[in-house]
């Protein structure tokens, strides 16, 4: 069943919120008057104009044009949601949900064509000026990701996250970025997921640039990750701060590891800590370095393996300390968890859904009543993202936490999009709960994502958006689903309701 809506109402999307939903209503429950809604995109995902002006080539469009067969529907990223050319319309979209903050991401290779700092683009320069004045118009903070795994090919040519010289060469791109949009861009996300830009290169082999290298070239391009994150976040504090008074901090994807039974609890944790501890222990921890659980087991197994040193690169004492502290808040990208156990005699590990498991020899299955999603690693469990919550706080302390992803997958192109909007509703309840139960400092939350878009190795068949996007028409319509409305509802009332509102995890 479909909505068919007018053009009135695609334009209008808050005169539907029929006077805020009537704000004051029996069993409202209130987000802090602070706290702040929000949907991202990403640059590679939504842009299109791969080509166009000086803009050079970044992996994914080496990846995607060399190897079409590794993304389900053999597509690409070349034209997408054509937002560089529709950026108007976006923002457009972005004021009618009545967004606090729309996230972004900075094409290096559209910025800086060689992929060093040498040279700037006019052109990209031009084109992030005109979103981001465009976004601030309408009253939209604009948050700025500078890395959202669309590494310039002429620096994966040089080695990309395996190569060393990467830290400084991301710091001098982020010394242009914050030159150039440092004046009104007051948050910042240095890299997107770590995690998946090195695990799912280098563990799976099925992201680009696409080089099977496990327990290897991940454990260096995380090691690699985490030194250029610092460096950028240390500029930033130094000769940023003072002058804008933002934010910066690192983004991680973390999938809950629930224990399959009570024995099963050291595994999950050891499972928590290779994806999330691995990408967090050394920024957010008191003593810093590498989470010694995992140091450790990593070393006895390389040891075990024959190898004279241990897998996982060391990080020395000026190192650590280097990266210890450089943040701001901690961002978190949260959609699913999974269960965990050891395997049976005979049972398949594999290396998806979560990194790591086939080093550790963790199993991982759904619950039976997760509700499963288009994907085949999604399976919905709300009250993992409270409980991750709480255990952030546990691990990390008592800081600010940004949710910046939170979306659902499906395959259809429907407008009435029932289970998208059950989802956000049912995590925004436990995003509720750890707030006012918990007492997680949470100020913001992200809907993954704004529009349909390319995602990575889906292609176009998995679709995120709030905002259907005909990808087989030239212009590239957008129409807003019910899950845009019911967002705009929750965003305008800054409120959810009692009715089914879980409060025990």
């Amino acid at each position: 069943m479909y909505i068919v809506y007018s053009v009135e109402t695609m334009c209008c999307l808050k005169l539907i919120v029929f006077s805020a939903l009537i704000a004051v209503v029996r069993g409202e429950r209130r987000f802090p008057d602070a706290f702040k809604f929000g949907a991202a995109t990403a640059s590679y995902q939504v842009e299109g104009a791969w080509n166009v002006s000086d803009k050079s080539a970044s992996i994914w469009d080496t990846y995607s044009h060399k190897k079409p067969s590794v993304i389900v529907d053999e597509s690409n990223g070349d034209v997408a949601c054509d937002s560089y050319h529709k950026w108007r319309e976006d923002v457009q979209l972005a004021s009618e949900l009545g967004l606090d903050f729309y996230r972004l991401s900075l094409s290096w290779p559209r910025l800086l064509p060689n992929g060093f700092s040498n040279y700037i683009s006019e052109d990209g320069k031009r084109y992030y000026n005109d979103v981001i004045n465009g976004l601030l118009e309408k009253g939209i903070e604009p948050v700025i990701t500078l890395y959202h795994w669309d590494l310039p090919q002429k620096l994966q040519d040089l080695g990309g996250w395996t190569n060393p010289l990467i830290v400084e060469w991301f710091a001098d791109y982020a010394r242009v970025a914050y030159d150039l949009f440092g004046d009104r861009v007051k948050s910042w996300i240095t890299i997107n997921e770590g995690i998946v830009a090195c695990e799912g290169t280098y563990t799976l082999g099925s992201f680009a640039p696409g080089i099977y290298s496990p327990g290897f070239g991940s454990y260096l391009c995380n090691k690699n990750v985490l030194l250029a994150h610092a460096k950028a976040w240390r500029l930033y504090d130094e000769e940023y701060k003072p002058k804008y008074g933002g934010k910066v901090s690192l983004t991680n994807q973390i999938i809950w590891p629930q224990a399959h039974s009570e024995e099963y609890e050291d595994l999950a944790e050891l499972v928590l800590q290779m994806n999330g501890g691995l990408y967090s222990h050394a920024i957010y921890s008191k003593e810093g370095g590498w989470p010694p659980a995992v140091e450790k087991y990593i070393a006895e197994k390389s040891a075990q393996e024959g190898y004279t040193r241990s897998r996982l690169p060391p990080l020395t004492t000026e190192e650590i300390n280097l990266i210890k502290g450089t943040f701001d808040f901690y961002a978190l990208n949260y959609y699913t968890s999974w269960l965990v156990r050891s395997p049976k005699e005979g049972e398949n590990i594999g290396k998806w859904p979560l990194y790591g498991c086939e080093e550790i020899n963790a199993l991982l299955e759904p619950a039976p009543e997760w509700p499963p999603t288009s994907s085949d690693w999604f399976f919905e469990y709300p009250e993992g993202l409270r409980r991750l919550l709480s255990w952030l706080k546990k691990t990390y302390g008592d800081m600010e936490y940004r949710i910046m992803e939170n979306g659902y997958a499906s395959d259809k192109r429907d407008l009435n999009d029932v289970n998208r909007v059950n989802y956000y509703k049912t995590h925004l309840e436990q995003v509720y709960l750890a707030i006012t139960e918990d007492n997680v400092n949470v100020t913001y939350y992200t809907a993954w994502t704004l529009l349909d878009n390319f995602e990575w190795n889906d292609g176009y068949v998995s679709k995120f958006g709030l905002v259907d996007v005909d990808f087989t028409h030239p212009d590239r319509p957008r129409t807003p689903r019910s899950s845009a409305y019911y967002y705009a509802n929750v965003i305008s009332t800054r409120s959810l309701y009692d009715d089914d509102l879980k409060t025990n995890l």
